[in-house]
């Protein structure tokens, strides 16, 4: 199940723990993505939050937000990129992404099979796909006091094996929001030193977001040539020795 647009958008710009999500996921994604000049880059759920350092330089910038969740105008004081759209079938050529990034959108669909083979069908080849989904053994798929607590969390294994089953091939997979998903003034000051410990910690507490990037994969077609092959495989009939003449009465 979605959350409401509204509430998406009062937690990323006007609380402070939303605020501290934003920079934090951010600052992992681009580490995956640190540019993406001349490049065609949409965002599915609610990704606005971290589209922006890519406004400047992508050829093409696209938000958009299922009809569930609902829409809302993006960026201000700009010309709108923002769409709303049914959660599986969009209004994008396909294979015209070269970046698709999926945060609040996979663990809430009702149809993730159906989300992703859409997600599949608009990713161009050589394209990366980066979805960002509640961890499972974190802190935060257990509050429901962040969007990251609703829907469905899950863990490394089991989206990329759900990513796998649909032609995705995952390349790499981090964690990040080690920090308590907690407002009080002592969380929020000791925020960036819990992050920076967080990959020594990685075996006693676990981040609260999972990402994994994926590449779409491409299975080669069985096409009339195999069969031709197939059939030089067998004795050449040319080869075999010929029946002897049958005689019989004239």
């Amino acid at each position: 199940m979605y959350v409401d647009v509204q509430e998406l958008r009062n937690f990323y710009y006007r609380s402070t723990l939303g605020r501290a999500v934003q920079k934090t996921v951010r600052a992992q994604i681009a580490d995956v993505w640190p540019e993406a000049k001349g490049q065609t880059v949409v965002g599915f759920g609610f990704a606005v939050p971290f589209l922006r350092p890519y406004l400047a330089d992508a050829r093409r910038t696209i938000a958009l937000m299922p009809g569930p969740q609902g829409v809302i105008a993006w960026p201000q004081k700009m010309p709108n990129i923002s769409v709303l759209c049914e959660e599986t079938l969009w209004p994008v050529d396909t294979g015209q992404v070269d970046k698709l990034l999926v945060i609040h959108g996979l663990e809430a669909s009702e149809r993730p099979a159906d989300l992703l083979d859409e997600c599949w069908r608009v990713l161009g080849p050589g394209g990366s796909a980066l979805f960002v989904v509640p961890n499972r053994a974190g802190l935060w798929s257990r509050s429901d006091r962040t969007p990251f607590g609703s829907g469905r969390p899950y863990s490394q294994t089991q989206l990329e094996t759900l990513l796998k089953s649909h032609n995705f091939l995952p390349e790499r997979h981090m964690t990040t929001l080690y920090q308590p998903p907690s407002s009080r003034r002592f969380w929020r000051k000791t925020a960036g030193m819990w992050e920076r410990l967080g990959g020594n910690l990685s075996m006693i507490a676990a981040g609260g977001v999972l990402m994994v990037e994926a590449t779409k994969r491409v299975q080669a077609p069985l096409g009339p040539g195999l069969r031709v092959r197939a059939r030089v495989r067998s004795p050449l009939e040319a080869l075999a020795p010929k029946p002897e003449p049958m005689v019989g009465p004239v």
